[in-house]
C-alpha cells in the first residue's frame, strides 16, 4: 500500500502540473520469451499486447493508459526472481505470468512482498495456489491445475489402455514432475500398473537410450510430463526406431512449433488443454482480429488476454489499483473475458471448465473425436 500512496502522489503532482495528463499504469508480462520454449513466451507477449492495446483504446482504466513491460525469465527460476525485482523496479502493479510453474513460484513471493497482482495463464503446478504467499489473495490463475489435468489423463489411460505396457516419463521440473505424477497418481487409483517410471533431462537432443528402453519394454504408450520440444524428439525418434508406440502429454504441447519438430511422425500425439477459447463464440471478433494481424491465438495468447481483463475488471470494480482492494475484488467477483465468465475461489484457482483431449492430425491440434 505503501507503492500505492506514493503512485497517488505522484499522480497528483502530474495533474497539479498538466491539468489534462495522467500517469500510466504499469504492468507486465513475463515468461520464455527466449530459449527452447520462446514460442510460448511469445503467445503471452501477443496475448497481453493486444489486450492493452484494445484496453487503452477504449479509453483505459479512468483516463489512464495502460503500460506494459515484458520480461523475459526463460523458464529460469533465478531469472524469474530477478524479472520479478526488475518489474517491481518499473511501477509494475500487476503481473499476466509467468509460463513455467518453476517460475511463477518463486517469483510470487517477490510480487507478494511487493503488493504486486499476479495473475498466471499457464502455470498448473498446485503449489502455486495452495502455497502462495499472501492467503488472502494477491496470487492468482486462469488455467487449470496438474492435479485435474491428472485426474483427466489417468482416467483416459485406465478406460483406453487396459493391460498395456505404459511408461511415464517427465523432465525433473516443478510443471513436468508436477503432471506425471498427478496422472500417473490417477492412473494406479484406477487399478493400473506402470512399466516404467522415469526422468530426463530438459535440452538434450538425443533420446535413443531413453528410445531403446522403451523399445525393451515393449512399451505402448509413453506419457510425457514436459514440453514440446523433448516430446517432440521423442516421438520422433521412436519412429525412426519402428515403434508406433502412442505418445500422450499435456499442455505443453499447445503450440504449433510441436508438428514443426515432429513433422508426420507426431501424427495421432494426444494431449490435455483447457476447451480451446478459440471456439467460444463471444471470442470470434477478437480471434479474427488477431488472424488479420497474422497471429493464431493458440495456446495460452487468450489466456493471457484474459488475465489482463479480470485485473482490469477487479481494478474498475475496486476504483483503484491499490493492492488489498484489487484482490477483494478479485475475490468476490465475476469477470467476463474471452475464456467465458470467470471467477476465482478461495485459493486463486479459476473456476472454469476443466480439461479434454485433443488430437494432433494434419499439423494441427484439435478435440479428439
Amino acid at each position: 500500500m505503501k507503492k500505492a500512496l506514493l503512485a497517488g502522489v505522484a499522480l497528483a503532482s502530474t495533474i497539479a502540473l498538466t491539468p489534462a495528463a495522467f500517469a500510466d499504469i504499469v504492468i507486465g508480462t513475463a515468461g520464455p520469451m527466449t530459449g527452447q520454449y520462446a514460442s510460448f513466451g511469445q503467445q503471452m507477449k501477443a496475448g497481453a499486447e493486444m489486450a492493452v492495446a484494445d484496453i487503452n483504446a477504449a479509453g483505459g482504466i479512468n483516463g489512464e493508459m495502460l503500460k506494459l513491460e515484458v520480461g523475459d525469465d526463460a523458464c529460469d527460476p533465478k531469472q524469474a526472481v530477478a524479472v520479478a525485482n526488475q518489474m517491481v523496479g518499473k511501477g509494475a502493479v500487476f503481473m499476466a505470468g509467468h509460463f513455467c510453474s518453476g517460475s511463477s513460484i518463486p517469483a510470487s513471493a517477490v510480487y507478494a512482498d511487493e503488493e504486486v497482482v499476479q495473475i498466471t495463464p499457464a502455470s498448473t503446478n498446485p503449489k502455486f495456489t495452495d502455497e502462495r504467499p499472501n492467503k488472502d489473495g494477491g496470487t492468482y490463475r486462469v488455467c487449470g491445475r496438474d492435479d485435474q489435468q491428472g485426474l483427466v489423463a489417468g482416467k483416459f489411460l485406465t478406460d483406453n489402455y487396459a493391460g498395456k505396457n505404459i511408461a511415464f516419463v517427465h523432465d525433473k521440473t516443478a510443471y513436468g514432475k508436477g503432471l506425471a505424477d498427478a496422472t500417473l497418481g490417477a492412473y494406479k487409483a484406477n487399478g493400473g500398473k506402470e512399466t516404467l517410471y522415469e526422468a530426463y533431462t530438459a535440452g538434450e537432443k538425443d533420446y535413443t537410450a531413453l528410445v531403446s528402453k522403451l523399445k525393451q519394454n515393449k512399451v505402448d504408450v509413453l506419457y510425457v510430463g514436459g514440453y514440446h520440444t523433448e516430446a517432440g524428439l521423442m516421438v520422433r525418434q521412436m519412429r525412426e526406431q519402428g515403434m508406433d508406440t502412442k505418445l500422450i502429454s499435456g499442455d505443453a504441447l499447445v503450440t504449433d512449433e510441436y508438428w514443426s519438430i515432429t513433422g508426420a511422425a507426431g501424427e495421432g500425439t494426444l494431449m490435455t488443454f483447457s476447451p480451446d477459447p478459440r471456439k467460444n463464440p463471444d471470442a470470434a471478433p477478437l480471434v479474427a482480429k488477431f488472424r488479420e494481424k497474422g497471429i493464431e491465438p493458440e495456446g495460452y495468447v487468450l489466456y493471457t488476454y484474459a488475465a489482463i481483463q479480470a485485473w482490469v475488471d477487479a481494478v474498475k470494480g475496486a476504483g483503484s489499483t491499490d493492492y488489498e482492494a484489487v484482490n477483494g475484488a478479485l475475490n468476490k467477483g465475476e469477470f467476463k473475458t474471452v475464456l467465458g465468465t470467470l471467477s476465482f475461489d478461495d485459493k486463486g484457482d479459476v473456476t472454469l471448465p476443466g480439461y479434454v483431449f485433443y488430437e494432433w492430425k494434419d499439423g494441427k491440434y484439435d478435440y479428439l473425436n
